[in-house]
């Protein structure tokens, strides 16, 4: 199927699979179903910004490289967004118009063929017919794209060697003390991590549409408790792992909930993603007395929560740095990173 060039503003209905699941006239909500429709427009009723904040980051150099082979000659990022009918790999949310005949089998990706003009700025894409990609719901501000394997979508991502190691770390960390990790592993020179939704079966929502881009965490927890106080624990396990190895990149896109597809229901906080500007991304600091702002922070609002802290020693942080090293061919400081992440942990 091609993709679509529409320019007007959008009219008709917001999608779950095949279900309606609200009505739109103009970009403006007429109705909506308040069990199954998108938190965010659940929240706020802004159809346009939900389209907005699913479209891919247009600074990204291939964006517009990609922009330029499927002849969208736009900056808008609802017209972006619409051309794909709104469909991203993590959620069954889509848009059809009213006139359309489109089912969700109709719309949904099937093949990754601009993979890696994403990715690397292929130039044979530029010989290739436009069609619908994922890439254009692929947001983040790092070059990256969905490859289909098998039936199943992967993320494959650039990034420094220091951000690899560090990505590659803190998922084997994570597992090691029993956390719900995003699955990720190293090919070639990208790191790359299988879709956690399992195409679809059950939708992502960012903790953006629910608070928005505010990232304290005291707000985060407050509406966290509103939901289900099950969902506290989960959220602490996830800043807490951001305390120890220093992901100062958590944000309120790359943390969020899964749903239920049919019920609508949360289920729980997504696996533990994105922590690629953690621990060595930006180099070895002068020293490794941790008394930053994330250590702090988490200090507070442990003052305020029952959570027990998971223990940590020497042993288990070299552990995980020699395995993650093994992946590498490259050198890392590893008595660095031991006494690195064990600081923070005896600050707490």
């Amino acid at each position: 199927m091609e993709i679509t060039r529409k320019k007007n503003k959008f009219t008709g209905y917001l999608m779950s699979q095949d279900k309606i699941i609200g009505e739109i006239s103009n970009n403006e909500v007429v109705s909506i179903d308040n069990e199954l429709a998108p938190l965010y427009i659940k929240n706020t009723g802004d159809f346009e910004g939900w389209l907005k904040f699913r479209s891919i980051d247009l600074h990204r150099t291939n964006s517009r490289l990609l922009r330029k082979v499927l002849r969208l000659n736009t900056n808008d990022e609802v017209n972006i967004v619409l051309s794909v009918h709104g469909l991203a790999i993590t959620d069954t949310y889509w848009v059809k118009e009213k006139s359309s005949n489109l089912t969700y089998r109709d719309v949904r990706f099937t093949t990754d063929k601009f993979s890696d003009l994403a990715l690397f700025g292929d130039p044979n894409a530029f010989s290739f017919e436009a069609s619908l990609t994922p890439e254009m719901t692929n947001i983040g501000s790092y070059e990256k794209c969905w490859k289909v394997r098998n039936g199943n979508w992967y993320m494959y991502k650039q990034g420094s060697v220091n951000e690899r190691f560090s990505e590659i770390f803190a998922f084997k960390l994570g597992k090691k003390l029993g956390f719900n990790m995003a699955e990720y592993k190293l090919i070639d020179k990208y790191i790359v991590s299988e879709d956690f939704t399992d195409n679809a079966s059950v939708n992502f929502e960012p903790m953006y549409s629910l608070v928005l881009e505010d990232e304290d965490y005291k707000v985060n927890i407050e509406a966290l408790t509103k939901i289900d106080a099950a969902l506290v624990k989960q959220y602490m396990d996830i800043i807490f792992l951001d305390t120890i190895v220093m992901n100062v990149d958590r944000h309120t896109f790359n943390y969020g909930l899964i749903r239920d597809v049919n019920s609508g229901k949360i289920l729980s906080m997504a696996p533990n993603f994105d922590n690629n500007l953690s621990l060595i991304s930006r180099g070895y600091a002068k020293n490794t007395d941790r008394n930053d702002l994330l250590v702090k922070l988490f200090k507070e609002v442990l003052e305020e929560n029952k959570y027990k802290i998971p223990v940590l020693s020497k042993e288990l942080i070299r552990d995980t740095a020699e395995a993650a090293a093994r992946e590498f061919e490259d050198e890392f400081d590893i008595d660095y990173i031991v006494d690195f992440c064990m600081n923070a942990y005896y600050k707490l």
